[in-house]
């Protein structure tokens, strides 16, 4: 289709010029597990995390434990390598819950005491480190995790199905020191991190990075060691355990001379690895797609893998996801996040979105390359419906709120509306070599590091050379959604389009932004105008030298709204009480715009279909809000009057 570009700064007559008053194979199958439907409100208590956490900068975890398939108990070591940030460090501090038993503690190899305060590990050290000092923490250490859900650090679990045993780790946001000593700060990621995992002769277990040896033990154990020497937050790091079989494909994105290995352990059960093959094989499409419109793979030089689980959904467990299927849209989405979320970390739990937007937009972007335009479509049609569904929120997690992990990880705004947010940017740029330009140099700006909403603003900002200043107060840190009230005729050449927005929220009562109007001529032909709205209510006037027989506004989904109405034919726009209002119906308030009246009294009134009045009150031009939850529901006119003219419109109180 042809798009003509109609800037508003040429076309724009009048500007509502009084801003004075200013189960994983569904629909939703590509959420990560956070976000499952019988999640209920989970909360963690909000609490302060020790001082002294601070005062070193992790370097190195390894990992050394005892595991196996059917229990949550464990047992082993933890090792951190860290250099010493503040002044002087007397004391070493980590985080291990106190149901988990510390046997014995080493620093720099000198064994030391150990006090526990609730769920704090104090090391009083023998003697004291500076600034610039290199520490060695090993913590020796066994329990059973407590249950406590679907957020517990370690879980256990049957397949009916497949009849096997089945172990995994699940550490986001809070629950790391659930299963192993750690120090849990999203922006202290380590720069690299070993996992050995002894188990039964039997099991495979996974874990992030290379498998460089499995070692056989004593008591007919064997010891899987995994290696990484890739920047990991601790709440990537993760184990697997359960009497699998390995599966292997290979990805082979452009621009990078070698194979990627796709490491896959699935279930060793008659028909299991058939029943999911062709699943997992989808997975080289998706990283060489992804390695184009991204950048490469981040961490190509070691695999990408799945460890299949009893899990509803998927973890992204760095380089080796924790799986519970393999639908298209799960696959795709835990992938992504290889790149958002695991490579470019969510600096705070506020910032999820960098996260769980752009993983829920990565699955948008397999559907619109792979399944096609009609798959896009049903896809954007979802995620509007379920933004919809509720009136407010915000992308952005307010602190006080971050520790309601059901508010962290809420599919409707983290995910859903997060990636129409993405969406919309592209959309503003009205540029996709732009766009994806943007994705590139953020990748190439903050991999291996977190980032929050505001930088990914800046590298929008910086590629564009735009300013997403408003587009980021209303839809970042704004809440709710646009919701128009379109009419429109054309007298000769001049269309004209009276545009009304009005708000889901009055938190953020007005979007400013790029709307998109498809218009069929009488020739066969269309276009689409892109028409900026800076106010509540715009009246553009756009020359034309052909006939408009048909308008429609965005039907290709490219902005998240409602459109309450679009009618064709409107009163002369020079009628001294010409009005509109919205939303209509409406429950609660209703917000009037006259902009023809400048400081003419007028009066507003409402009637009902009898023609009695039920509400009256003398206004002047401008905007004005109307409480109308009094009034029962039903149909009514709103009439306005200057005692010369007068307009009449229906509106319905639902």
């Amino acid at each position: 289709m042809k798009k003509l570009l109609i800037l508003l700064m040429l076309t724009l007559l009048f500007s509502a010029v009084y801003s004075q008053f200013n189960n994983p194979e569904d629909e939703f199958d590509h959420y990560c597990i956070h976000q499952q439907r019988y999640l209920k409100n989970t909360y963690y208590e909000p609490l302060t995390q020790n001082p002294l956490l601070d005062y070193y900068d992790v370097k190195f975890y390894f990992l050394d434990l005892n595991i196996e398939n059917n229990t949550v108990t464990l047992s082993g070591n933890v090792t951190i390598n860290a250099l010493v940030t503040a002044a002087t460090l007397d004391t070493f501090a980590c985080e291990l819950i106190p149901e988990m038993t510390i046997d014995s503690a080493f620093v720099n190899g000198t064994m030391l005491a150990v006090e526990r305060e609730e769920d704090d590990v104090l090391i009083p050290l023998s003697s004291g480190l500076v600034n610039g000092d290199m520490l060695s923490a090993q913590i020796y250490y066994h329990g059973t995790p407590p249950y406590s859900g679907f957020f517990s650090g370690v879980t256990t679990s049957y397949s009916s199905t497949w009849g096997k045993h089945v172990t995994w780790t699940l550490a986001e946001p809070y629950a790391a020191k659930e299963w192993w000593p750690t120090k849990q700060d999203l922006q202290d990621k380590a720069d690299s991190c070993w996992v050995f995992l002894t188990t039964s002769n039997g099991n495979l277990a996974g874990s992030q990075g290379l498998l460089t040896a499995v070692t056989p033990m004593p008591n007919n154990k064997l010891r899987f060691e995994w290696k990484s020497n890739y920047p990991i937050d601790y709440y990537l790091i993760s184990y697997a355990v359960a009497e699998y079989q390995e599966y292997n494909t290979y990805a082979y994105p452009d621009g990078y001379a070698d194979s990627i290995l796709i490491q896959n352990y699935i279930y060793d059960s008659p028909g299991c690895l058939s029943f999911y093959q062709s699943g997992i094989d989808q997975t080289s499409e998706f990283i060489e797609l992804f390695s184009d419109l991204f950048s490469i793979y981040p961490f190509a030089d070691e695999k990408y893998g799945h460890c299949l689980t009893q899990l509803g959904g998927g973890m992204e467990h760095q380089t080796m996801t924790t799986i519970g299927g393999f639908s298209f849209g799960l696959v795709a989405h835990e992938l992504g996040h290889m790149w958002w979320g695991d490579n470019i970390t969510c600096a705070t739990w506020s910032d999820i979105w960098i996260n769980e937007g752009f993983a829920t937009y990565s699955d948008y972007l397999a559907n619109e390359f792979i399944n096609g335009y009609a798959a896009a479509q049903n896809w954007l049609l979802g995620r509007h419906n379920s933004v919809k569904s509720a009136p407010g929120g915000s992308v952005y997690v307010p602190p006080e709120q971050t520790w309601n992990i059901y508010r962290i990880f809420d599919g409707r705004l983290s995910y859903n509306k997060g990636s129409l947010l993405l969406h919309m940017i592209r959309f503003e740029l009205q540029d996709d070599d732009m766009f994806f330009q943007v994705l590139h140099d953020y990748t190439a700006q903050y991999g291996d590091s977190t980032a929050t909403g505001l930088d990914f603003k800046e590298v929008v900002e910086d590629v564009s050379g735009m300013d997403f200043t408003d587009f980021f107060d209303q839809w970042y840190f704004g809440e709710g959604y646009p919701i128009f009230d379109i009419t429109w005729n054309q007298v000769d050449d001049s269309l004209n389009i009276n545009s009304t927005q009005t708000t889901s929220t009055s938190i953020t009562p007005l979007f400013k932004m790029l709307v998109p109007y498809y218009v069929k001529f009488s020739d066969g032909t269309d276009s689409t105008l892109l028409l900026y709205q800076t106010d509540n209510y715009n009246h553009y006037a756009v020359s034309l030298d052909k006939e408009v027989i048909q308008m429609q506004m965005d039907p290709e989904q490219w902005i998240l709204h409602d459109l309450n109405s679009l009618i064709v034919g409107m009163e002369e726009v020079d009628n001294p009480v010409y009005f509109t209002f919205g939303p209509n119906p409406a429950s609660d308030n209703i917000r009037l715009f006259l902009p023809n009246n400048h400081g003419e009294e007028v009066t507003f009134s409402i009637t009902d279909l009898t023609g009695r009045r039920v509400m009256e009150e003398h206004i002047y031009g401008g905007e004005w809000q109307f409480d109308v939850s009094k009034l029962s529901k039903g149909i009514y006119l709103i009439n306005i009057t200057d005692g010369k003219n007068v307009l009449t419109r229906k509106f319905v109180r639902k």
